[in-house]
């Protein structure tokens, strides 16, 4: 099975994730953003340091439509992951049923 490829996040999105964890907590920031909670708490940790701006710093810029393939390419490999699940499932139900 292949593995969802890593995602990137920008300076801007790392900043108001860290805001919204602040005032909502960790696990809701999380859940609301689609971003693992042991990276938001990662963040949280560094932006305690002064350290937050650091992150990605490492990271080339992505223009617009690398952004963009980038997210697409993510998307498919989560469906992909879901459809081969599924068909496990279907497989291992029928073989139950007879």
């Amino acid at each position: 099975m292949n593995r969802i490829p890593r995602a990137r996040y920008t300076k801007e999105v790392r900043e108001e994730a860290v805001n919204l964890a602040k005032t909502v907590g960790t696990s809701e920031a999380s859940r609301r953003l689609s971003i693992p909670l042991k990276t938001l708490a990662n963040w949280l940790r560094v932006s305690g340091n002064g350290k937050l701006a650091e992150i990605g710093q490492q990271q080339k810029p992505l223009t617009e439509a690398e952004a963009e393939l980038h997210r697409l390419k993510r998307e498919l490999a989560e469906v992909k992951m879901e459809r081969d699940l599924l068909k496990k499932f279907a497989a291992y139900f029928a073989k139950e049923s007879k």
